[in-house]
Parts: structure tokens; C-alpha cells; sequence
């Protein structure tokens, strides 16, 4: 091959600098503009399409089907390489089916070059299984923990833990949020606060948040002692505190069935409480169990969170559900712009 049919099949070869290029050290530096992408999966997209509203930015595109076989396809509709990614997916049933989404969305992103992970999960799954109650039980909390790590998350973006140590479970950063200040604003502005008000703790182990909440409505603190004769079954055995004429707020990560709820406020009543209120973070009601706190006579009022999906048709009348929309917002680009997490909540974030 002649120097004229080398020029042509490599005619870069005609621009070749005459002079050394000038030496930077051992890197070259770039510093491309940061991209923050948020993507949903198909547990709660209501509350995606929300915080990606609060971010002003449009959710990313992402192709999620089920095949004929029940096995979950996932693809993203667009390049993600070198961007911050925001995984949004929540614990609410088909549980299990929305957990393996969420490991194939992580997965993918992976594989297609995201620079960093964050899977915001705003009610963990299985974290009610944090531990070895009985012989021969797994502890499916940290199964899913490892999971998630396994699949190739970077960050864990979650709300109210059931318990503490689930963050323990993990090797990477978990940035916790509460609620707490959400319901806090709410009874607040319905004058709820100061004398005749009283923070309930359902049981001993939620004692430190009621006191918080307490705290925080210059209230009076009380706790009940519950026993559990089985699953999703609560028996309240007594109420240590002064709650004879007041108004009564119970407030729980988490419910399922509604039952303790309502064996609580029967008890508050029986020892004289005025009104019981009640809020509740993650409310993971059945249709039978909203329409059992509908038919609650003892409850006044239920306040809880959007964390999981409630179907309007199926909400009862004195339930009001707030979104945490902007405060899942506000924690994203804090997290995203690598600024403190816990200053949006005043170091008050680890409520345990």
C-alpha cells in the first residue's frame, strides 16, 4: 500500500499535530454536568409521577411488562450512562412480584452504565422480619437487604423503619426519613397541641417516637402494654398515663389489618380518653380492613401517609392521607447534590 492509499483510508493522518500536545499530569480532567434521572416501577407510580412534579423533571422512560409466564421484563427506553439514577418502588402487594422488579431495574441499570443507584423505597419489605422470633424463621429483612446490595444498588432511600437495625443490614449508605414532623404539622394546624393532648405509644417499643411526638406538640406522653396471641392480633393488657378526658394520638409505622389500631383506642376509651386520633405511616390495608376502620367507633380520626397505594374508591371518610411527596423530593436532590440529609429533618431522623 502506497503513502496516497494510506492517507485515504486514514486521512486523520494529514491533521497530525506537529508539535506535542501540552501535558495535563497523570488525568485528563473532565467535568461533564451532572444528570439526575428518576425512574418508576409499577407499585406506586401515583406517587413517582408526584415527586418527579416536586423535582421538575418528567420520570424517565422504562418499558415494565409480565410475561405470559409470570417472569418480569424490564428495559429502559433511554441512555442512563454516567447518570444519577432514582429507582422508586414501595413495598405495597404484589409484594413479592415488586421486590424482583425493583432487583431487575437496579440490575439493568447496572449494566447500562449508570454512575450511581439510589433504590428509594419508601416502605422496606419484610422489615416487620427483622429478626429470629421463633425457631426455624428466617430473617427475611436482611434477605432482602442482600439482595438489593447483590443486584448493584449504591444507596437506600427509605421512611420510617419498621426497626433500627434494617439499616445495619446493609453495607452501603441508607438515608432514613420520618414522617414525624409531616403529622406533627397536620395536628398542629388542627389544634391539636398543648394541654389536654396526649402522644400515645401503641407499645413499649415506639415509647421514644411518642415521646418525640410529644415533644413536639407540647403534649403529655402515655404508652400501652399490648400482647400478641397470634398473627395480626393484638390484646391491649394496660395504659400507663394520665388520658382520662383528653384527646388521644396513636401514632404506628405501620398497619395491616387495623386491628391493633382499634384495640387501642377501645382501650384509650375505656380509661376515659375524650377522642382517639391515630396516624399511621405506611398503611397497608386490605379492603376489609379499611372498611373495619371505617366501622370503628372509637377511632375519631386516621391520618396516614401515601407510601403505599390506598384505592379512593375503598377510603374511608374520616381517613385523610398526606403526601411525602416533597420531602422524598427534597431528600432526592439532597442526595443528589450530595448535601445533608439529616438537616432537612433537624438530626431528627433516627426516631429509634
Amino acid at each position: 500500500m502506497d503513502a496516497g492509499t494510506i492517507e485515504q483510508a486514514l486521512p486523520g493522518l494529514d491533521h497530525a499535530p506537529t508539535e506535542p500536545a501540552l501535558k495535563t499530569g497523570h488525568a485528563i480532567p473532565l467535568t461533564p454536568k451532572k444528570r439526575l434521572m428518576v425512574f418508576s416501577g409499577r407499585s406506586h407510580p401515583e406517587l413517582a409521577e408526584r415527586i418527579a412534579e416536586r423535582l421538575g423533571v418528567d420520570l424517565g422512560e422504562i418499558e415494565l411488562k409480565t410475561f405470559a409466564n409470570d417472569e418480569t421484563y424490564v428495559r429502559y427506553c433511554e441512555s442512563i450512562r454516567g447518570a444519577d439514577v432514582f429507582l422508586v418502588q414501595t413495598g405495597s402487594p404484589p409484594v413479592d412480584q415488586h421486590v424482583m422488579e425493583l432487583l431487575l431495574m437496579i440490575q439493568a441499570a447496572k449494566l447500562a452504565s449508570a454512575k450511581r443507584i439510589t433504590a428509594v423505597i419508601p416502605w422496606f419489605p419484610y422489615s416487620r422480619q427483622d429478626r429470629k422470633a421463633k425457631p426455624r424463621e428466617p430473617i427475611s429483612g436482611r434477605l432482602v437487604a442482600d439482595m438489593l446490595q447483590l443486584a448493584g444498588v449504591d444507596r437506600l432511600l427509605t421512611m420510617d423503619l419498621h426497626a433500627g437495625q434494617i439499616q445495619g443490614f446493609f453495607t452501603i449508605p441508607v438515608d432514613h426519613m420520618t414522617a414525624q414532623q409531616l403529622f406533627a404539622r397536620h395536628f398542629r394546624d388542627l389544634g391539636f397541641s398543648g394541654e389536654g393532648v396526649v402522644s400515645v405509644a401503641p407499645d413499649a417499643g415506639r415509647a421514644k417516637v411518642a415521646v418525640r411526638f410529644a415533644e413536639m406538640l407540647d403534649a403529655d406522653f402515655a404508652v400501652m402494654h399490648k400482647t400478641r396471641p397470634g398473627h395480626e392480633q393484638a390484646s391491649v393488657t394496660e395504659v400507663t398515663g394520665r388520658v382520662r378526658d383528653k384527646t388521644c394520638i396513636v401514632g404506628d409505622d405501620v398497619t395491616t389489618t387495623g386491628g391493633t389500631l382499634i384495640a387501642g383506642a377501645r382501650a384509650l376509651r375505656e380509661h376515659g380518653a375524650r377522642e382517639v386520633w391515630v396516624y399511621v405511616t405506611h398503611a397497608l390495608l386490605s379492603r376489609e380492613g379499611l372498611h373495619r376502620l371505617a366501622g370503628a367507633e372509637d377511632i375519631t380520626g386516621i391520618v396516614v401517609t401515601d407510601t403505599v397505594p390506598i384505592d379512593p374508591r375503598e377510603r374511608p371518610e374520616n381517613l385523610t392521607v398526606l403526601t411525602v411527596s416533597a420531602l422524598l423530593a427534597e431528600t432526592i436532590m439532597n442526595v443528589f447534590s450530595d448535601d445533608s440529609v439529616s438537616a432537612i429533618f433537624g438530626g431528627e431522623n433516627q426516631l429509634f
